[in-house]
């Protein structure tokens, strides 16, 4: 081989370790730590798109310096159509699957730490990567499941809740009650109303939706100021 061809190697060599360095870089520089669950898992696919990105071209850059490998691509671009379909039937699944990654980064079934149950599986979600999710089982082994799966299988997930609470207080009425009557006029000023147990007294209980859990205290003293307002104005309570 010619001198010439060794100095375009050695070039080419040098790109693409300036391109793993400065992937690396990237990589190092936009990581953070203690971020939310949700911006956390769109963060790494991010992450892993760019620098995946950063080492693809850079590695395409330093090949096309050497002559020979030029002419190689030249001919494979002039039949381009031929190598897309080939391409396009070999890597329809690793496509499917780096897709369903960046869906699954954005649109958030499932996030890094859920508890979720999938495909006969269960486990805590330990990586989400471009093409494929780890869980780690509760006997600590790993389930790992095709991104493109995941995207089209139905997920429990035990984890993500409404932020929405419920209050509730409940109250012991006599059976000498209009219970009925008792039931329909509490319905008025709370979300959901219910006779709970039936004994030596009537349990009903009284509920009502709040938007936090630090509005739960607050909301279930003021029911049962209304309860009690309720009740009396009924003649339940003396």
């Amino acid at each position: 081989m010619s001198e010439r061809f060794w100095e375009r190697l050695g070039v080419a060599v040098a790109v693409i370790l300036v391109t793993l360095i400065v992937a690396k870089l990237v990589d190092r520089r936009i990581s953070r730590r203690d971020l939310p669950a949700d911006v956390v898992t769109r963060y790494r696919i991010l992450r892993s798109v760019i620098v995946a990105t950063i080492v693809f071209v850079g590695v395409l850059s330093a090949l096309l310096v050497i002559p020979q490998i030029r002419a190689v691509a030249a001919g494979i671009l002039a039949s381009s159509a031929v190598l897309g379909i080939v391409i396009g039937f070999a890597a329809q699944r690793t496509l499917g699957n780096f897709i369903a990654g960046l869906m699954i980064a954005f649109t958030q079934p499932v996030r890094l730490g859920d508890e979720i149950e999938v495909g006969g599986g269960s486990g805590t979600v330990e990586e989400i990567g471009l093409t494929y999710t780890w869980l780690r089982m509760r006997d600590n082994d790993r389930l790992v499941i095709p991104n493109e799966k995941l995207a089209s299988e139905t997920i429990r997930n035990s984890t993500i809740r409404s932020r929405r609470s419920i209050a509730e207080v409940t109250v012991q009425l006599p059976l000498s009650a209009d219970v009925r009557e008792v039931v329909d006029a509490l319905a008025d000023d709370t979300s959901e109303v219910y006779v709970t147990r039936l004994g030596d007294r009537v349990t009903v209980a009284v509920r009502r939706w709040v938007d936090s859990d630090d509005a739960v205290e607050r909301e279930e003293s003021d029911l049962r100021l209304v309860v009690h307002e309720r009740l009396r104005a009924l003649g339940v309570f003396a």
